[in-house]
């Protein structure tokens, strides 16, 4: 037979003290402390992928490449020179890419 090592070891005495009245008390207290939710609010929450965002508009400012970045021919994002790997005949990657 398997034996859980991790799970809490009872004595004897701890045994003999759960009383099946204690037990179904227990379980009451459980049930009584869970939060009923609305399931419309929480469903309302979630993102679906695919949903019809034409009506949404993003604000983000787009800022042109630095002088200290260069785009990886490989994964084509814009990296900062430290994380140049190669430059063979202007064919710029990055170390992840040359990994």
């Amino acid at each position: 037979m398997a034996t859980d090592y991790d799970a809490p070891r009872k004595t004897d005495e701890d045994l003999s003290s759960d009383s099946l009245e204690d037990l179904k008390a227990q379980r009451t207290q459980k049930k009584a402390s869970s939060v009923d939710e609305d399931e419309t609010e929480v469903a309302e929450g979630y993102e679906l992928p695919g949903a019809d965002l034409s009506n949404e508009e993003l604000s983000v400012r787009v800022l042109p490449k630095q002088s200290d970045e260069f785009t990886c021919m490989e994964c084509f994002l814009v990296r900062h020179r430290s994380q140049l790997a190669s430059d063979k005949d202007g064919v710029l990657i990055c170390k992840d890419c040359a990994a």
